[in-house]
């Protein structure tokens, strides 16, 4: 690997869950499996809507990033978008 994708980084990763019923599980487990790479989170539910709004903190490098971002964004009702120093 060349040092651009193995240096860490910082940034936040956004996701909006537009369907909290159908994929709030499946994006805490990936999350929990990604757990190193998270500083922060602050989560905002609206279950009146029946969307989350999620904003990580992460630290890692631009691999890992892709990982998380990559398997948050095969889930149907997910919308994930990073940016990175």
């Amino acid at each position: 690997m060349n040092n651009a994708t193995t240096r860490k980084r910082m940034g936040v990763v956004s996701i909006i869950i537009s369907d909290r019923k159908r994929d709030a599980t499946a994006v805490n487990e990936i999350l929990t499996t990604h757990g190193e790479l998270i500083l922060a989170r602050m989560g905002l539910p609206c279950p009146e809507r029946g969307l989350a709004v999620i904003a990580l903190i992460v630290e890692a490098s631009t691999d890992e990033i892709g990982s998380l971002t990559g398997r948050l964004g095969r889930l149907e009702s997910v919308t994930v978008k990073a940016s990175l120093v």
